[in-house]
């Protein structure tokens, strides 16, 4: 099975078309800094767990598309004496994500026992402890200035697992300001995004959106994850996020939300194969349409060989980096809307469908549409394509790499829509 889904991308490569210029625009669509436009596949990125070495992982992920990868950038590894930092192990991941024309998301995360004492993962609570977070933060940023890093504030503070003895979002939101203001202190131009919680716990977000740290991120970071749940049923929470974030930002600025860890495991008890790679896809897809600036898939490769264990299987490869169909999935996706944006959705009069409107720089269109019912054709008018004339016919191009033509009739194309996105290329 894995076999079959390492064959099938010899088209895809014939249809890269060129990055557009983005020039010009402010600094959240910049993409060498600050927050990546809306752009595929600039805003496409998945979590990793190594820093030094893995040059093949690194590769793979390359060759995939992503565009972005997020990791911890641990506390504790980087100062293991006071006030003396080593940056030596991210210098060197920096320097082969940069070759690979790769950015770096890093995770500013978690305490250090020189400040806290033998505690792991409890939350930087006393100012004392607060005070040291911050000046390495700060410390951190001002190395790296200049290399288009996102910097998050911690994983998941409103989870048990993180902050210990529990989450308490006042502990957090004085660990957040501290930082933002030292690392502002150092480099004004820095890209910062918190607080990376998990889900949509109302009662820990929303303190921190009236607590005044709007006015030192770019980026709002959330965990939409959903169980097994289609990628779409985040709708909802997405725009009421947005509407809070519209209601607390300073005036002037423009804060989207940002995706930074969301994936789907495919353990005994989970999606299968199929269902993950159609999920990654629709999830990059289904994001952007909601405004949504970066998407990070979590994971990368399968944390460990078993399939009874639902932590070691949310990879787009497994443990020893066979492609699972999902790797097929987003790098036909990469490639075959390189340079495309959303511009809206096409109504076909079932709410199930989505069939989006893509458009490059250079004004081309195409489409990627499919369905979260029940399969079935629908027509699709060619005029969407915005071309000086009618067309012989329209390229669809499967999420797999498998490709037919489509005949017009009528102005119209007829397309079978199912879980899994298709790509209509004139």
């Amino acid at each position: 099975m894995l076999r079959k889904f390492s064959r099938v991308f010899v088209f895809v490569f014939l249809f890269i078309t060129p990055l557009p210029a983005m020039a010009g625009q402010r600094k959240t669509s910049d993409p060498v800094s600050g927050i990546p436009p809306p752009v595929i596949p600039y805003c496409v990125g998945v979590n990793i767990h190594f820093v030094t070495g893995h040059a093949r992982d690194l590769d793979m992920i390359e060759a995939a598309g992503f565009k972005f990868i997020r990791t911890d950038f641990h506390w504790a590894r980087t100062e293991r004496r006071k006030g003396v930092y080593d940056w030596t192990p991210y210098d060197s991941l920096t320097s082969n994500l940069g070759r690979r024309g790769l950015r770096a998301l890093y995770i500013l995360d978690y305490n250090n026992r020189l400040y806290s004492g033998p505690r792991k993962n409890w939350g930087p609570v006393s100012q004392s402890n607060i005070t040291a977070y911050s000046k390495w933060a700060a410390a951190a940023v001002k190395h790296f200035e200049g290399q288009h890093i996102v910097w998050e504030i911690w994983n998941e503070p409103n989870n048990r697992a993180f902050w210990k003895p529990h989450p308490d979002v006042n502990h957090y939101i004085a660990l957040a300001l501290s930082a933002c203001k030292a690392i502002r202190k150092s480099d004004p131009g820095a890209t910062i995004i918190a607080p990376g919680a998990v889900r949509f716990q109302w009662s820990f977000l929303k303190p921190i959106l009236k607590s005044g740290i709007l006015r030192y991120i770019d980026g709002f970071s959330v965990h939409p994850y959903r169980g097994s749940l289609p990628p779409e049923t985040v709708g909802p929470q997405f725009r009421r996020l947005q509407e809070l974030i519209a209601r607390y930002e300073p005036r002037g600025k423009n804060i989207p939300v940002i995706s930074s860890e969301w994936g789907y495991t495919t353990y005994s008890k989970g999606v299968s194969y199929r269902t993950q790679a159609d999920y990654l896809v629709r999830q990059q897809l289904f994001n952007l349409y909601c405004g949504v600036h970066l998407s990070i898939w979590y994971d990368w490769k399968n944390d460990g060989p078993y399939i009874n264990v639902k932590g070691e299987n949310r990879g787009v490869v497994t443990y020893d980096l066979k492609y699972k169909p999902s790797y097929s999935a987003v790098r036909t996706m990469t490639h075959e809307l390189s340079g495309f944006h959303i511009t809206r959705r096409h109504d076909t009069e079932d709410s199930a469908d989505f069939v989006l409107i893509l458009k490059n720089a250079k004004g081309s269109t195409r489409i990627a549409a499919w369905t979260t019912g029940r399969a079935h054709t629908v027509s699709i008018p060619v005029s969407l394509f915005s071309l000086a004339h009618k067309p012989v016919d329209v390229k669809c191009a499967g999420e797999e790499g498998h490709s037919v033509r489509l005949k017009v009739r009528d102005g119209e194309v007829s397309c079978r829509l199912s879980g899994a996105p298709e790509y209509l290329i004139p």
